[in-house]
């Protein structure tokens, strides 16, 4: 895998960690976007004035102390990623994902399998319950094929249920879909869904934003959630109770201020998505043209990218 001394870096921050604890992530992905950036936080100067800047000020420096350390650790997860063909994307790329950078908990890096590509732009995540009734598997694969058949890259996150559906019925249709993983890039979760993994590559893209080697875990899937709204421009919701991640990314995707779409049974069956339709914004859609109608095409995801990388500078 071929890496920039500058991504390099850039690893080698995120690869802090004191007394269990490490530099925000996010923190570093907003700063390393100033073209001083990444040279200010080996300096150990955080510009950010944020809760997050004053909690990582005394972790960045003292880890900085122990720069082998952290190159070693760069090195060993670098050659883990090769392994499995795996390749790096940072924010200090022109490539990175356009819907991802607009969000402000933006990863700092992805490692990828298969192709990203600037048009995955127009993307909407379909996601849902692991547990699926055979109607929420019926509905995932009808809208994220119909969506496919529109241009529309499909996201989800490689579950079991409504997010294997979803994955499906885009590849059935000869289109792309992204899976957001809620491990490292080496590994697959659930096991079962490992030939799903492999077709996805061949036409679409693996991405994950953690350590290539990390097991999946309590935390790793909440945070996969962050990615799996941030990589698209909005989520549709299938089936999901007032305790499900896909629930949680509901809430992520509004917090990004980007869309939510709920089907109509959802709405009609739980009291928290009618909720979400009547005073948090979300949207109840009874078919896939409600959705497709209100995607920004690429070239306009780009400006406003550039736009809010020139806000995110003025902030620091």
């Amino acid at each position: 895998m071929e890496v920039t001394d500058q991504q390099r870096r850039l690893l080698e921050l995120c690869a802090i960690r004191v007394d269990g604890v490490s530099v925000d992530w996010s923190l570093i992905a907003r700063q390393a976007q100033d073209p001083t950036g990444l040279d200010d936080l080996f300096q150990a100067v955080i510009t950010e004035k944020s809760v997050a800047a004053t909690r990582s000020r005394p972790v960045l420096s003292a880890g900085l102390r122990h720069l082998p350390v952290l190159t070693e650790r760069v090195v060993a997860e670098l050659e883990a990623a090769s392994g499995v063909g795996a390749r790096l994307i940072t924010v200090l790329d022109r490539d990175y994902p356009a819907n991802l950078r607009l969000i402000p908990n933006l990863p700092p890096f992805l490692f990828y399998r298969g192709e990203l590509r600037e048009d995955d732009a127009r993307s909407v995540a379909v996601v849902g319950t692991r547990q699926a009734s055979e109607d929420g598997i019926r509905q995932a694969a009808k809208m994220s094929g119909l969506l496919a058949e529109q241009g529309v890259t499909v996201v989800s996150g490689l579950a079991k249920g409504i997010d294997t559906a979803a994955h499906r019925a885009a590849l059935d249709a000869g289109a792309r879909t992204i899976a957001v993983l809620g491990t490292g890039i080496t590994r697959c979760y659930p096991s079962a869904n490992w030939d799903l993994a492999e077709a996805i590559t061949a036409s679409g893209v693996l991405v994950s934003q953690f350590w290539p080697t990390s097991p999946p875990s309590r935390y790793t899937f909440p945070r996969r959630n962050v990615v799996t709204s941030g990589i698209s421009q909005g989520t549709i919701v299938i089936e999901a109770t007032s305790t499900s991640g896909a629930k949680m990314q509901a809430r992520l995707v509004l917090d990004h201020g980007k869309k939510v779409f709920l089907i109509h049974s959802l709405v009609a069956s739980q009291p928290w998505a009618r909720d979400y339709v009547g005073k948090r914004g979300a949207i109840e859609v009874a078919g896939v043209e409600e959705v497709s109608a209100q995607l920004a095409a690429p070239e306009r995801v780009r400006q406003a990218t550039e736009q809010q990388q020139q806000l995110t500078l003025s902030y620091l």
